[in-house]
């Protein structure tokens, strides 16, 4: 019995800007005997593969013009496309003006994502690079696919030519239809990548660069819309009996977790993935602190458990800095994530082998770190590279019933011209240090969040609690290091003295912090009390 959903393919209009695989999947229609179309500088690439090509031009009539703008937009490409073959009334037109039917449209976008993604580029560089003829024929093509299959990933290559193979050069309907919805995503995601890029150029906001937060342009878009492709199908989410998968935004290949080159161990959890996130956020943190203050090479080390840091350290070495991390708290440390600033070497792979881990993360490592780190199987070992250090302009989304709350990252540290010291005593220059280093490690501390820190480690943490009293009490308690001339940092002002009075009774010598409430007075006043020597930042950094 005749498969009536299977639709021979005779003609193919083939016409791509990323060539990947071209070659070998329109030899494979060639010996199926399907005639190719094509256009430019895939024309070209097919002949060079010995194929015997008709240029559009010869199909339309007309020769590409207008520096190649008008090639396709055509009633005989688009009528070819489009005509319904089992419409009496199409057959007779497309007969009438000599429109031959076009059974498969291979077609891939101008590189307009790759084109802005380039540092400096121009708006004229921009616009040629929004494709036209593309979309409009994939659209074709995909709103036609009861006639016609429409391919627009090399990916699907080797599907297409599987199914040519075993139906004789004719394609199912199941499959038409599964490219067509393909296509609608393809064309729908590079519409938005459009959109989002002339937004941020807006010529109300001129000074907007691509990629700049939403409030550097002085306004929220009335709607945003928002891509989603999952990368990875999770085992479960936070708990066993949830099910979790991680997508990237519009198919962006952002430097950062999500896009992180996985060198070996077990799959990566949704827990293991909101860790990593944090430590790395952490010790971008710092670097970019460090670069700030002209120290490029500090190395830093983060571990992170649960989302809170348990153990900071900045050295001259990632060996150095990991020991200083570890001393924090080493019972927190078993079964954290790690994260380095620098390329995990040698001693430092050998020491981190010593205990127990879930995930390291770094800018790199070198291949004898990877050979230690290769005997622990189930690490999970996570090259970030380097552009990931620096901080990408993006919006945060929070889900919400029935919402998402938005909101620019939280990028900016400190003002050092807003800072001040609003004490009798002044800080030293360590002390001044000390603050700063706490101050941006506090940021990454779960709100109420206070830190004990002395110049390049992380002392003690007192995260997430209800009143700031208790994280001051907390953070001393869990403390593993002396505290005596440590500074302590707070995220949000205090708002009464008794957390200055708590935390002198640990030794600590001075404290940062946003300031800003009533009874600031009050609190100041204890600083001099206890003779510490006290800064306001003018800036919050809360973390829910």
């Amino acid at each position: 019995m005749q498969d009536h959903s299977l639709k021979k393919i005779k003609r193919a209009l083939i016409s791509v800007s990323d060539k990947t695989g071209l070659a070998e999947f329109a030899l494979n229609l060639a010996k199926h005997g399907i005639e190719l179309i094509s256009t430019g500088g895939t024309a070209r690439l097919l002949r060079e593969s010995n194929l015997i090509v008709r240029d559009v031009a010869d199909l339309t009539g007309f020769p590409e013009m207008l520096d190649g703008r008008v090639k396709t937009l055509h009633p005989k490409v688009h009528g070819g496309i489009l005509g319904m073959r089992q419409h009496p009334d199409h057959v007779e037109k497309m007969n009438e003006y000599g429109i031959e039917p076009i059974d498969l449209v291979v077609v891939n976008l101008y590189p307009f994502r790759q084109t802005v993604a380039r540092s400096g580029v121009l708006m004229a560089d921009a616009i040629e690079n929004i494709d036209i003829g593309g979309p409009a024929m994939i659209r074709s093509a995909a709103k036609n696919h009861e006639d016609v299959a429409v391919v627009v990933d090399p990916v699907d290559y080797s599907v297409v030519s599987a199914m040519l193979d075993a139906h004789d050069g004719a394609l199912p309907a199941v499959l038409r239809y599964q490219l067509a919805l393909t296509a609608f995503r393809h064309t729908s995601a590079y519409d938005r990548d459009i959109a989002r890029f002339l937004w941020a150029r807006h010529p109300e906001n001129p000074e907007v660069a691509l990629g700049e937060s939403i409030s550097e342009s002085g306004s929220l878009p009335d709607e945003i819309e928002l891509s989603l492709k999952r990368s990875a199908t999770l085992r479960y989410g936070e708990n066993p009996h949830q099910r979790a998968a991680l997508y990237r935004i519009g198919g962006q290949t952002e430097p950062g977790v999500a896009s992180a080159e996985q060198l070996q161990g077990k799959e990566l959890s949704y827990n293991n993935l909101l860790d990593a996130d944090g430590a790395w956020e952490l010790v971008a943190e710092l670097y970019r602190l460090h670069i700030r203050d002209n120290q490029a090479d500090a190395h830093t080390c983060a571990i992170i458990k649960h989302t809170n840091p348990c153990g900071v350290g900045v050295a001259g070495t990632a060996l150095e800095a990991f020991t200083k991390a570890k001393a924090t708290d080493p019972v927190s440390a078993f079964g954290g994530i790690i994260a380095f600033s620098h390329e995990v070497d040698e001693p430092a792979a050998r020491e981190i082998a010593e205990m127990f881990a879930e995930v390291i993360l770094a800018p790199d490592f070198s291949p004898e770190a990877r050979a230690v780190l290769s005997v622990k199987k189930n690490l999970r070992v996570l090259k970030m590279g380097r552009d990931a250090l620096i901080s990408r302009s993006m919006l945060e989304f929070r889900r919400v019933s029935g919402g998402l709350l938005v909101q620019d990252r939280d990028r900016v540290l400190f003002d050092d011209g807003s800072m001040k010291v609003v004490t009798e005593r002044q800080p030293s220059p360590v002390e001044l240090r000390s603050l700063r280093f706490a101050w941006a490690i506090c940021k990454h501390v779960k709100s109420n969040a206070i830190v004990y820190a002395r110049d390049g480690q992380l002392t003690g943490v007192g995260a997430g609690q209800m009143s700031r009293i208790d994280s001051v009490k907390i953070g001393a308690l869990k403390a593993q290091l002396p505290l005596e001339h440590c500074v302590l940092a707070s995220d949000a002002f205090f708002p009464f003295r008794d957390g200055v009075d708590e935390a002198v009774k640990h030794g600590i010598t001075a404290i940062i912090q946003p300031g800003g409430s009533v009874r600031d007075t009050e609190v100041i006043d204890a600083a001099n009390e206890h003779g510490l020597a006290m800064v306001f930042t003018g800036m919050r950094h809360f973390k829910h």
